[in-house]
């Protein structure tokens, strides 16, 4: 009888020595719950699969990014099984984790039904409590095509191993299929598989938590030339508590909804006879984007932008020399035919920037030269992820395109990241992180030099703010690397924000040149820069971090006069006469509805300042002053309380 051979591993840091034949589980000792998976040499494995000689291992908990991943997507499996098992005409789509979540596709007759999505989740339930094992097997191509022959979308993912998308990964990434089993944990008795790269939690019981959330419409690989599945979408946590944490989030998310509450506080809509994502402000909603936006200019100024303006079409060769033809026509409204030529919408300001700088000749005395302009741009988004203000298909971008030489562009970058960091500040975020992305190795112009030049220089900046810097690879628009502000909002969402990107690219492109100091041409280096995003976005995104009572500054009513009865408005009048005169946005609720009538509706239009004024107010050249959280003083002079609301609003602060 031979002698089981040794294995010299390391788990977490330490050196081992472990059995042959020994499981990822058994070496971490691994309950399945609170480590769900093992890391072996950086590559993701099953904690039923046995360790190799010299394997550097690690535990993947539930609770990490990969382990959440892990329980999502497993998740997804038992899903799948529990609609085939309802809905036995049902074929299957994709099943990947996403953020916060899951989903799987499905070609079924009929959309699914909130009954229905009932009757799956109890079936799931029922599953996880079998304690089923998920259980990986090798497949050939051919074997894989043999036993998924029912199933047409596998079979077309099978042709796609080792070139899929990223969410199809899940099923077919890498050289080698794999099919998981899911067993009966008594008998071994096949209950249900799925085509799948994995790995898996070792049984439904490692799943402490889920619920399905809602279903709706997908197209096969979001292509609307293919057919259109029905999508169930869930969630899965490490645990009940986190499982709750996000319910709850959710629930306080969907009170801050920006397009609910544009709709109730009048700011903003999207008629139907525009066309899907293209919003118009009302005079509320148009008098915060105009501070928002009279803000921003006052600051550029300060900064040293110069302002410049570009139209909205432009015929197709400008975007021929930029590249967007190439790498961003899909993103692209079709052309339009005119006098001989073809006319595209801009998608981008960059290209027009460049045709300002290359006007007339340029010096090194003129760098760095920052051009800066509120431009409205138009891109063709899939109808399927337009989204109120925060994915529309006409947005304007606060748009600013340094142009400086080599050795300006550290310094330039650094006060540049650390002037949008300010002004975001201003508006109110303050909880920041940098995300870098880097080269797509397919979607790009130039040369690696560059762009290595480019990437190292952003991550120096970056850290040189010492906020904490994710990376984000293959994430770069085609013509250079960009780091991303990320903010988290009032209830810990993030939203990313302003984009900085080091470009050597288009100004090759262009032949952008200055004269140097000593008489030769030189090319600069552009940088481009959007710190809303786009004000649209910018805008959903702070009605949803302050749940549209914003703050006094920004609130397109700072105050409503409130009189007492009907003898008191004219002295409420007078009194909105001398605050306009300080450039108070004031309104005095004149109407037939009793105070309390007119008090109820102010909070409810979150209207930071409420003033009321009676007899004894009058007398004394007073009024009360009403705060939104319902505090109030009484007696107040007349001009204490308006210092009091401009001090507020000069300081930008929240009340």
């Amino acid at each position: 009888m031979s002698a089981v051979p040794e294995l010299r591993v390391t788990i977490a840091g330490a050196a081992r020595v472990v059995a042959g034949g020994t499981t990822y589980g058994e070496a971490l000792e691994a309950d399945g719950r609170s480590v769900v998976a093992a890391r072996a040499n950086g590559e993701l494995k099953d904690l039923a699969a046995p360790v190799a000689e010299g394997d550097v291992i690690e535990p993947v908990p539930a609770g990490s990014p990969d382990g959440r991943a892990i329980v999502r997507h497993s998740t997804a499996h038992v899903m799948a099984q529990a609609v085939q098992e309802i809905f036995p005409e049902a074929r299957l789509g994709i099943g990947p984790p996403v953020e916060n979540g899951f989903y799987y596709d499905f070609d079924v007759k009929d959309p699914f039904t909130p009954e229905d999505l009932k009757r799956v989740e109890k079936r799931m339930r029922e599953i996880v409590k079998q304690g089923q094992l998920f259980s990986r097997r090798p497949v050939s191509d051919e074997q894989a095509a043999e036993e998924l022959a029912s199933e047409p979308y596998k079979l077309e993912l099978i042709g796609l191993k080792g070139g899929a998308a990223e969410e199809e990964s899940v099923e077919v990434g890498g050289a080698e299929l794999t099919i998981y089993d899911n067993l009966d944990a008594k008998t071994g008795e096949l209950r249900w598989k799925d085509l799948c790269r994995g790995p898996h939690v070792p049984t439904t019981r490692s799943i402490p938590a889920f619920k399905l959330m809602r279903s709706g419409g997908a197209y096969w690989r979001g292509s609307e030339k293919n057919p259109q599945l029905q999508r169930i979408y869930g969630t899965a946590w490490e645990s009940r508590e986190k499982q709750d944490e996000y319910l709850h989030l959710l629930e306080e998310a969907e009170k801050r909804d920006h397009r609910k509450l544009g709709a109730e506080l009048d700011l903003f809509s999207f008629p139907d006879e525009l066309g899907s994502g293209l919003p118009v402000f009302h005079p509320k909603g148009g008098v915060i984007r105009r501070v928002m936006e009279d803000y921003s200019r006052r600051r550029h100024e300060e900064a040293g932008y110069s302002f410049v303006n570009t139209p909205h079409i432009t015929k197709e060769n400008l975007y021929k020399i930029s590249g967007h033809l190439d790498w961003y026509a899909d993103g692209m409204f079709p052309p339009m035919e005119l006098e001989g030529a073809r006319y595209y919408l801009k998608p981008m300001n960059c290209p027009m920037h460049n045709l300002i700088f290359r006007a007339r000749g340029r010096s090194y005395r003129e760098l760095p030269l920052r051009l800066f302009e509120f431009g409205t741009v138009y891109r063709y988004e899939k109808s399927g992820v337009v989204h109120g203000l925060t994915r529309v298909r006409g947005l304007t971008q606060d748009d600013a395109h340094i142009y400086c030489t080599r050795e300006q562009m550290r310094d330039e970058l650094r006060s540049l990241l650390r002037f949008v960091l300010d002004l975001l500040r201003d508006y109110g975020l303050d909880d920041f992180y940098l995300e870098l992305s880097t080269k797509d190795p397919v979607k790009f112009v130039g040369n690696d030099e560059d762009w290595e030049e480019a990437t190292e220089t952003l991550r120096e900046v970056a850290e040189s703010e010492k906020l904490e810097l994710v990376l984000d690879p293959g994430g770069a628009a085609f013509y250079g690397p960009k780091i991303s502000v990320q903010a988290r909002d009032a209830i810990g969402r993030s939203w990313q924000m302003s984009t900085i990107q080091l470009d050597f690219n288009l100004p090759q492109r262009f032949e952008l040149e200055y004269q140097s100091t000593d008489g030769s041409r030189q090319q600069p280096v552009m940088i481009h820069r959007a710190l809303f995003g786009s004000i649209e976005r910018f805008f959903g995104v702070l009605v949803e971090h302050y749940a549209g009572a914003f703050p006094p500054w920004l609130a397109p009513v700072q105050v409503v006069g409130i009189p007492i009865a009907e003898a008191h408005a004219p002295y409420l009048q007078d009194l909105a006469k001398k605050a306009r005169e300080r450039g108070i946005r004031i309104e005095v609720d004149a109407s037939d509805d009793r105070m309390q009538k007119k008090i109820r509706n102010a909070q409810k239009s979150k209207v930071p300042f409420m003033l009321l004024a009676g007899d004894d107010d009058i007398a004394n050249g007073a009024v009360s002053f009403r705060f939104r959280n319902g505090e109030q003083k009484n007696g107040v002079p007349v001009d204490e309380a308006i210092a009091e609301i401009v001090d507020a609003i000069e300081r930008r602060v929240q009340v």
